[in-house]
């Protein structure tokens, strides 16, 4: 996650979380579990898995993953040839995956790089997309050659993409593919000041406004201080999930309650929270444009951009939990008769 800060009814449900802010809808939709098997895919998403992912994307080989440095282009190309292997294809020209940013677009000498975009088309409404997102990039190595690796930074949403992406696949392979689209997309630049997902929103594959909805996904491997404790651990953080679609918050809730039941703690959601964390990822670009967001976060830790984030110290079932609510929150926006209302005006 970058390390400044920019300064750029369906039913009554409980709060599962310490400061969530009220807020209803008069939409009246159920809520429905579209797949007697949605779980059945959803348990193709492992602790196992994931951990295999990681401990390639977060070694060394990939020296840090700096934007538009050697490292970073070859987590993209890892990426890539992931998908490749899925089967998944790119909505790129040429099937390419890579949606090449000029080295121009950057400030302070920054190399060109690319975002890595990949979809799975929809079988009723395939010009709704479902974007789900999370950064390639981290901060590459320090001025004695010391990698900075990126486990949960963002090596733990990368690869919770991958999986969620296997799963979303498998069910189209058996007939169940989601009623709207769904764009994977793994942005570069993020810890530069968002310039992956900035570059997409300005260049959008897709039209902004047929854009349902971004989850973005930054840091979902490690527990913070306040929640260690086999009492409390848990939890995961939600940024903005009722800031533009008081909906969208329900049916987060909601899939958890039905499915995961995690914790789902908002203190990073109050409008007057110092660490403005919801202007730092890059969920906030699509916010920008009026497009409903949910940023999955599991807060900071002591190793938070030091090169002490490595892939043995992350909680791999905890995250295949988090990989879970974000694969059924997808599942329902994908697949729910009508599309989520925005109903909200905060930035």
């Amino acid at each position: 996650m970058k390390n400044i800060v920019l300064l750029c009814s369906l039913f009554v449900v409980s709060c599962c979380g310490t400061s969530k802010n009220n807020s209803s809808t008069s939409q009246t939709e159920t809520i429905v579990d579209y797949s007697p098997k949605a779980k059945a895919y959803a348990d193709r998403i492992t602790a196992k898995e994931l951990k295999e992912y990681l401990y390639t994307f977060a070694g060394d080989e990939f020296e840090g993953r700096d934007t538009g440095e050697p490292g970073q282009k070859k987590a993209a190309e890892y990426i890539k040839q992931q998908y490749k292997r899925m089967r998944i294809p790119s909505p790129i020209e040429n099937n390419s995956y890579f949606q090449e940013i000029p080295e121009s677009y950057f400030r302070g000498g920054i190399k060109a790089s690319e975002n890595v975009l990949a979809y799975i088309e929809g079988s009723e409404k395939p010009s709704e997309i479902i974007v789900i997102s999370a950064h390639l990039d981290h901060v590459g190595k320090d001025e004695n050659g010391n990698i900075f690796n990126g486990a949960d930074d963002d090596g733990s949403g990368t690869v919770a993409l991958l999986e969620i992406a296997e799963a979303f696949m498998k069910a189209k392979k058996d007939g169940l593919g989601p009623k709207r689209s769904i764009l994977f997309l793994h942005v570069t630049g993020e810890e530069k000041g968002l310039y992956g997902s900035r570059y997409y929103t300005e260049n959008p594959v897709f039209p902004l406004e047929n854009t349902v909805a971004d989850l973005n996904i930054d840091m979902i491997g490690r527990i913070d201080d306040k929640h260690k404790g086999e009492d409390k651990n848990n939890y995961l953080y939600l940024i903005g999930s009722d800031r533009l679609s008081t909906e969208l918050h329900a049916i987060s809730e909601m899939v958890n309650e039905k499915y995961t039941q995690l914790e789902l703690d908002y203190t990073y959601n109050e409008r007057n929270d110092p660490n403005r964390f919801y202007f730092r990822s890059d969920h906030y670009n699509f916010a920008k444009h009026n497009i409903p967001i949910i940023f999955y976060f599991n807060g900071v830790h002591e190793d938070y951009h030091k090169i002490t984030d490595t892939p043995d110290k992350i909680e791999y079932d905890l995250m295949a939990t988090r990989t879970k609510l974000v694969f059924y929150t997808a599942w329902e926006l994908a697949n729910r008769a009508r599309r989520i209302v925005v109903d909200g005006v905060d930035q």
